[in-house]
């Protein structure tokens, strides 16, 4: 579905009309934006998320219901819901106040090598203890956060399709093989919550150190897999390593993220039309090294 245009001006009116009582607050849009949703910060302390397009709209409340639930179990901050917004006659659908986070998205720093180690160490932590538990009438994978924490099968169609249609860029043979792997085991325990999305642009950096854990829209409980494909999408090195080992979960679930990292990976590389691209060129290195490891 088409996305809407969003602009601070739009987001200004939604305040007026539904929240007089920060009317006066300016209202500038974030650096850099997300793909499911536009984010402004409102005034100092607050900042305001609407959905880029229908499709994720059932992500608003879903985080409104279980962000405030979960918050006092994790050793870092998390976004705070103030307020949902209704649908107006400007934008169809709900949208989000929340409170400001204070840090920078680790996409957008340059990050020595021990600041590395010291950021895995700390999200590993915190997976750790995401992973520990979940409610039982908790989301369950679907469609509001595109099968995150199903078993690795679920993109095995699409998978097979692009290692055939990547099969100039990469090594197919190895990457059909580390696929068959990922999607033989399973995950027997409990169904745990799994935020679906973790990457270098919902973690918070402050003062070198990881501040916060944001964008919970593809949460949902089941297999945490998915969760670790962070350790060759951002990490590297020996903070790849510290990563891995601090993480509390077996060999098997490894396998299962290493082809959710192959999926994702080659989901990317697909849809750039110049392959020669310095992004195209990271998702390629992304596959090599989970390849690499795989096998």
């Amino acid at each position: 579905m088409d996305k809407i245009e969003i602009t601070a001006r739009l987001v200004k009116q939604l305040i007026k009309e539904q929240f007089p009582l920060y009317a006066h607050f300016s209202v500038v849009p974030v650096p850099l934006n997300g793909h499911d949703n536009r984010t402004f910060r409102l005034g100092e302390r607050m900042l305001v998320r609407l959905p880029s397009s229908e499709e994720y709209v059932k992500q608003v409340e879903k985080e409104h219901k279980w962000l405030p639930l979960i918050a006092p179990y994790l050793p870092l901050s998390v976004p705070k819901p103030i307020a949902m917004g209704n649908p107006s006659k400007d934008y169809p659908w709900n949208w989000s106040i929340y409170k400001w986070l204070e840090g920078n998205s680790a996409n957008t720093l340059e990050i020595n090598e021990e600041t590395l180690q010291n950021i895995a160490v700390d999200l590993a932590c915190f997976l750790n203890k995401f992973h520990k538990f979940a409610p039982s009438d908790a989301p369950s994978p679907g469609l509001h956060n595109w099968w995150r924490a199903a078993h690795t099968s679920v993109y095995d169609e699409e998978t097979r399709s692009l290692i055939i249609k990547l099969s100039s860029l990469i090594d197919a043979k190895k990457a059909r093989f580390l696929w068959e792997k990922s999607i033989k085991s399973m995950w027997y325990k409990d169904p745990v919550w799994v935020h679906g999305d973790i990457a270098s642009g919902n973690i918070l950096i402050k003062e070198n150190k990881l501040s916060a854990v944001i964008d919970f829209g593809c949460m949902g409980i089941g297999d945490p897999a998915c969760d670790l494909t962070i350790a060759w999408t951002f990490f590297k090195d020996k903070s790849r390593e510290k990563f891995r080992s601090m993480i509390d979960l077996d060999s098997k679930t490894w396998e299962r993220a290493r082809g959710w990292g192959l999926w994702k990976a080659l989901y990317e590389l697909s849809i750039l039309k110049d392959k020669g691209r310095s992004d195209a060129m990271k998702q390629q290195q992304v596959i090599k090294d989970i390849l690499e490891e795989g096998l």
